[in-house]
């Protein structure tokens, strides 16, 4: 799967966290930590395997529990509005 944000969103890194603001509905979104840094992967790479695998590089976490992680994280992200599917 290959990501890319849409037009209608900013980002910003607060602390440990990020935040998104959806223009179009002023919604504002706190991400996590690790999602914030899948945020930051997301603005330079669209694909997804490529995005978990430096996440993997740089988080203590398992394969498994990181796909599952972000899968819930692209799942939420696309119903949103925040990103978007470009396969």
């Amino acid at each position: 799967m290959r990501l890319e944000p849409t037009d209608d969103v900013v980002g910003q890194r607060l602390g440990d966290g990020f935040v998104l603001v959806h223009l179009n509905s002023n919604r504002i979104f706190e991400l996590s930590r690790t999602a914030g840094r899948f945020w930051d992967l997301l603005q330079s790479e669209s694909d997804r395997r490529r995005i978990e695998e430096h996440m993997l590089a740089e988080f203590d976490v398992s394969e498994r529990t990181l796909k599952a992680e972000v899968d819930r994280l692209v799942a939420e992200l696309l119903s949103e509005d925040l990103v978007r599917d470009i396969d």
